[in-house]
């Protein structure tokens, strides 16, 4: 168990490294190629447009080939994006390579998380997948400081190791024992969808992404507009996702032993917070300050998001492979929408706008789980 735990923490922390890495790349690009800011956020979120593409298929190949093979598949995938990125010259191209490094996401993170998953016994599954989900958000912290590595160093080379990295990782992979089969209930996937703790689930994946694509594209703007450059940048993100981090493994545990409500309630309120002060401020220090908060306010909502879709595709007998699958897409839309609609929104109105729609957002489904708290119940 502990050599699965250790593989599949290694593969989401390569995806998600790929997926921060554009982060202090973006302000570079914006230069270089003329982007606008709903550019620059579309093509930040070619990224979760794959994922989104991909999410059900590449769950529907995890259900169908097995966790093992479905993570073999991606990882392959994985390693000739990242070679199309380290040669991609034009905006078109970058974009192309990003939308297949999300699409090839959908059959790691589905297959990892299956695989960790149905080893993993329900009372310690949300301490797991917060420990999985800490591991990747370490790789979105290495992300930033390795696109400003290699801003500085060189591109094309940077980008060509993590390929050859995602080739050693399939090899490691190749050899692992499979996963233990599942056997899914007959209209599993159906009973899923009808019940409104599942689909709660989902949502409680979409809205952090959403944030996160918003503050992802215009706080590195912000402060590049400030002089700073991409280490500095870099350096924003890596300490926030270092709080996020430890945050992570907590909130499973306390979703684990006090039920999922607690620590989702508590996170969206965080977050109604952090995405008001968002749109109130414009001193760097301040915007470097709330990207601290947004870690563990908008990353709070994510483990017991995931723990509660695994939770309840359980109950309805639905393949773990295949609610994770769904998850991706849950989420790939809010990476997505953040970005583009956020830049888009900033264009338009300005930055505020942007920030206060998602304290909006936040606040709609805190008032929908407070009014409604069977919704985020594992029982029923």
């Amino acid at each position: 168990m502990r050599r699965l735990l250790v593989l599949v923490s290694a593969i989401v922390f390569v995806d998600t490294m790929l997926f921060g890495a554009l982060i202090p790349l973006v302000p570079g690009y914006v230069d270089e190629f003329g982007l606008s800011k709903l550019q620059a956020g579309l093509l930040f979120g070619a990224y979760g447009g794959g994922a989104l593409l991909g999410g059900v298929p590449g769950g529907v190949i995890a259900a169908r080939i097995g966790p093992k093979h479905a993570v073999l598949a991606g990882l392959v995938v994985l390693a000739l994006a990242s070679f199309g990125f380290a040669l991609a010259g034009t905006p078109t191209a970058l974009g192309l390579a990003r939308f297949v490094q999300g699409f090839s996401s959908t059959m790691t993170w589905a297959g990892a998380l299956a695989w960790i998953t149905v080893e993993t016994e329900r009372a310690r599954r949300g301490q797991t997948l917060g420990l999985v989900f800490g591991i990747a958000i370490l790789g979105a912290i290495v992300g930033p400081m390795f696109g400003a590595v290699a801003r500085s160093v060189s591109i094309e080379v940077a980008f060509a190791a993590v390929g050859v990295v995602a080739l050693a990782l399939a090899a490691v992979v190749a050899v692992h024992p499979p996963a233990r089969i599942e056997q899914p209930a007959k209209g599993a996937l159906a009973g899923a969808l009808a019940d409104p703790a599942f689909v709660a689930g989902l949502w409680l994946n979409t809205l952090p992404a959403f944030f996160f694509g918003v503050l992802d594209v215009l706080a590195p703007l912000a402060l590049h507009d400030e002089g700073y450059g991409a280490f500095t940048i870099g350096a924003v993100f890596l300490l926030a996702g270092l709080v996020e981090v430890g945050v992570n493994p907590v909130l499973g545990r306390v979703s684990d032993r006090r039920g999922r409500l607690l620590p989702i309630q508590a996170a969206l309120a965080g977050s109604v917070v952090t995405a008001t002060l968002l749109a109130l401020v414009s001193a760097p220090i301040a915007i470097a300050g709330l990207a601290l908060a947004a870690a563990v306010s908008f990353g709070g909502i994510f483990t017991p998001g995931m723990a509660l879709v695994s939770d309840r595709a359980e109950i309805a007998g639905l393949n773990q492979g295949l609610a994770f699958g769904l998850m991706n897409t849950a989420w790939a839309l809010g990476a997505v929408l953040g970005p583009s609609l956020g830049g888009a929104l900033a264009d338009w109105r300005g930055d505020p706008v942007s920030y206060l729609l998602c304290s909006a957002l936040c606040a709609l489904t805190l008032v929908a789980i407070v009014r409604r708290p069977r919704r985020v119940q594992l029982a029923g």
